[in-house]
């Protein structure tokens, strides 16, 4: 069996929000379209609790800069600042081994 792994990039983004999260939903569905659309994207998963966890996957430092300067997702990081997030962390690593386990 060949397992090639190829190194690929995670961004962490942690957040708490504001109680002004009036159309928070939908711009995190609509950046969620436009981030499946990008090159190099890979994929993405998140939870929200009262501390909000996204992991998108990314195949290069390059496109993960070119996502952050993105127009549409500019404007989205815009609105969180003045609107939607009290806090926000941004991680950005390097994935160089993964595993998993599954019941079946």
């Amino acid at each position: 069996m060949n397992n090639i792994f190829k190194p690929y990039y995670a961004v962490i983004f942690t957040s708490t929000q504001t109680e002004h999260i009036e159309g928070y939903s939908e711009m995190a569905i609509k950046m969620e379209a436009l981030a499946k659309r990008q090159p190099g994207f890979i994929g993405l998963e998140s939870a929200r609790e009262s501390l909000g966890i996204t992991v998108s996957y990314w195949d290069s430092l390059e496109v993960i800069k070119n996502w952050k300067q993105e127009s549409e997702h500019f404007f989205a990081q815009q609105k969180g600042r003045e609107n939607w997030y009290s806090w926000y962390h941004v991680r950005i690593c390097k994935v160089e081994r993964e595993y998993q386990f599954l019941r079946k």
